[in-house]
C-alpha cells in the first residue's frame, strides 16, 4: 500500500476512535467511567482529550473535581461527532446487510389484504430470513414512506408522482356481490341502472360522490350509487353484504370464500368494464436500499402474483 495513503487511513481510523471515545466520556459523565467502558486507565482517556484539543485548537470540556460540563466548541464537536458515528454504523451495517439480512423491517398494508393476504406469508418469510424482526401495521391510512414512518407499503390502485420506487405485486379482480337473502327480499339487479333502486355499500375514503364502473353495448361509464353505510376496507363491505344489508362492490380476494361457500353472489358480471386495481410495493429506492426491503418486496412479488 502507498505510505501516504496508508497514513491518510491510519489519521481516519484515529479520527473516528476520537470521535467515539469523546462522545464516551460525555454519555458517561467522567473520565473513569468512560475508562471502565473504553477498557482504558482515566488517564489514557484524558490524554487522548487533550490531544483532541490540541488538535482543534479549541477547549471542549471544562473539567472540575465533581463534574464534566461541555463549552459551546464541544456542544458543536459532539453533534458532529454523533452524527457522523450513526453514518458510519449505517453504512457498515448496509454493507454487512448484502450478505445477510437483518434489522426491523416497518410494513404497513391494508386492512383485508394485509390480512387475507400478507399476514399468511409472514411464516414463510421469517423462515427464510431469521434475523429480519417484521413489524407490520395493518391500515387503510396511507403512511408517509418517504418520511420514515414505514420501509415498505402495499399500495392499492393508481399512484401518485413521487420519488419512491414501486414495485409491481400484481392485481385485484373488483366485484359486485349481495347475499342470497338480500336479493330474494329485494330482486337481483339485471342492468347497472336497477342499483338505484338498491342500498349500495362504499368505502369511504374514495370519493365523496362514489361512482362504480360498468360498461355496455362496448360503452364504459359510471353509475353513482347510494346507500346507508359506508366502511373504510372490503372485508367489512363483505361482511356487511353478508349480512344482507345491501350490495357491495370490493376486491374478489376479499370475499372470494364467501362466493365459494354461497353466502355472496357476483351479480352484473355481464357489465363489468374489466374493473381491476393494481397491487405495488412502494419504498425508497436506490443504492442504499437495505437487504432487508429488498428481500420482501421480491418475496412478495413472487407470492402475491
Amino acid at each position: 500500500m502507498d505510505a501516504k495513503l496508508e497514513q491518510r487511513l491510519d489519521r481516519g481510523l484515529d479520527r473516528a476512535r476520537a470521535l467515539a471515545l469523546f462522545a464516551a466520556v460525555v454519555e458517561q459523565g467522567s473520565f473513569s467511567a468512560a475508562g471502565r467502558m473504553l477498557d482504558m486507565s482515566p488517564s489514557a482517556v484524558a490524554r487522548s482529550i487533550d490531544r483532541i484539543e490540541a488538535r482543534l485548537g479549541v477547549r471542549l470540556l471544562l473539567r472540575s473535581t465533581r463534574a464534566l460540563s461541555l463549552t459551546a466548541e464541544g456542544r458543536s464537536y459532539l453533534q458532529a461527532a454523533r452524527r457522523i458515528l450513526a453514518d458510519l454504523n449505517d453504512a457498515e451495517q448496509q454493507i454487512a446487510d448484502q450478505g445477510n439480512p437483518r434489522g426491523r423491517l416497518r410494513v404497513s398494508a391494508a386492512l383485508s389484504h394485509g390480512r387475507l393476504c400478507v399476514v399468511p406469508l409472514l411464516g414463510r418469510f421469517v423462515a427464510l430470513y431469521p434475523d429480519i424482526l417484521v413489524d407490520i401495521a395493518l391500515t387503510d391510512t396511507l403512511v408517509d414512506v418517504a418520511a420514515g414512518q414505514a420501509d415498505v407499503a402495499v399500495r392499492f390502485g393508481p399512484l401518485p408522482d413521487s420519488t419512491l420506487t414501486a414495485r409491481k405485486l400484481g392485481e385485484t379482480r373488483r366485484v359486485i356481490v349481495a347475499s342470497p337473502a338480500y336479493l330474494q327480499r329485494n330482486g337481483t339487479p339485471q342492468v347497472p341502472d336497477d342499483l338505484h333502486r338498491h342500498t349500495c355499500l362504499n368505502f369511504n375514503f374514495r370519493r365523496a360522490e362514489p361512482v362504480w364502473p360498468f360498461r355496455a353495448h362496448g360503452r364504459d361509464f359510471t353509475l353513482s350509487v347510494r346507500g346507508s353505510i359506508e366502511a373504510n376496507n372490503g372485508e367489512t363491505l363483505g361482511q356487511l353484504a353478508e349480512e344482507g344489508i345491501g350490495i357491495a362492490r370490493v376486491g374478489a380476494f376479499s370475499v372470494a370464500q364467501a362466493i365459494a361457500a354461497g353466502r355472496l353472489i357476483p351479480i352484473l358480471e355481464a357489465f363489468n368494464p374489466g374493473d381491476v386495481e393494481q397491487i405495488h410495493a412502494v419504498f425508497v429506492g436506490g443504492m442504499n436500499t437495505p437487504a432487508r426491503v429488498r428481500v420482501f418486496v421480491d418475496f412478495l412479488a413472487s407470492n402475491l402474483q
